[in-house]
């Protein structure tokens, strides 16, 4: 059987592809990942999605979406994809069980942010914990954050935070910024943000929430300080890995898209942070997945004439 469209991915931009496909009478079928739900699923509270003055929980908001989705008839597969095909038609996508076929495609894989790789951020993430100053430094107002990196995201998370925060304090582990010049002047001329050259953070402390970390310098020494948040802002990696040599990517591994949500093969189309490196929100996620199911429309119509 071959599928009419099938949505690789199962966050904010896979389950908006989902909602209005289905609607218009697509039937697709969502093959999800394994843990179902992307980077929301770690959020306790978001605040700025449309429609909730109130915020709602990072899951609940994944959730609902994905009653909204099932309501109008996709279907679900919460099994990771390991392969695709796009060199023949219909497509091929394929998991550790079974191979799938479909007319059309929409990627929305998401990205995952890198991580220090210590126990306690595991455990504090989403109490104290965040990847998304946008999304949750307004929740530190007139508090002491840390921000961990040296790149253009850690300068602008930075910046942000201080709209909101008492003070902002970056930790990088070299003794210089890789952002922009321009960005890193306007960081180290801001009187709200001090920084810590030459350390790494080794433990982030807190049982209920985050209450300090533990610091590591150049020359060993060990110290505490505390903090009632820390945003980790080392970059991120987009799931793409199963797309090597199948679909055009850029250096970072990113999907490369035309007109936001097309790639470079017909029908197979791109949504959310696989291919997006400056939003990051699941508001602009959940709109190219529209974007997306719109393009989809227009192709399946184009080849059912």
């Amino acid at each position: 059987m071959t599928e009419k469209v099938i949505i690789i991915g199962s966050g904010p931009a896979g389950l908006s592809a989902a909602i209005y496909l289905a609607r218009e009478g697509f039937d697709p079928l969502i093959i999800g990942g394994s843990i179902p739900g992307g980077q929301l699923m770690l959020t306790t509270k978001v605040e700025n999605m449309p429609g909730f003055p109130d915020g709602i929980d990072g899951p609940e908001l994944i959730e609902r979406m994905r009653v909204q989705a099932e309501k109008f008839g996709t279907r679900f597969i919460n099994e990771d994809v390991i392969g695709v095909e796009f060199t023949s038609r219909p497509f091929i996508i394929k998991t550790q069980s079974n191979n799938y076929q479909a007319d059309a495609v929409v990627i929305a894989t998401g990205a995952s942010s890198r991580m220090l790789n210590i126990d306690s951020e595991k455990r504090l993430i989403g109490h104290g914990v965040s990847t998304c100053a946008t999304c949750d430094s307004p929740f530190y107002k007139n508090k002491d954050i840390v921000v961990i990196g040296g790149g253009d995201t850690a300068m602008e998370d930075s910046l942000f935070s201080t709209r909101f925060c008492r003070s902002v304090t970056i930790i990088h582990r070299r003794d210089s910024f890789r952002a922009s010049k321009a960005m890193q002047e306007k960081v180290l001329s801001n009187p709200k943000i001090k920084v810590i050259w030459n350390t790494e953070v080794i433990e982030i402390l807190g049982e209920e929430k985050v209450t300090g970390i533990r610091l590591k310098d150049a020359s060993g020494k060990i110290t505490e300080m505390p903090i009632d948040g820390v945003f980790i802002a080392i970059g991120h990696i987009p799931t793409t890995g199963f797309l090597k040599g199948k679909l055009m990517l850029d250096d970072q591994g990113y999907v490369a898209a035309k007109e936001e949500v097309l790639t470079d093969i017909e029908g197979v189309y791109v949504a959310g942070d696989n291919s997006d490196k400056f939003y990051r929100q699941a508001g602009t996620a959940s709109s190219s997945g529209i974007k997306a199911a719109l393009r989809v429309r227009e192709y399946l119509q184009k080849i059912q004439k």
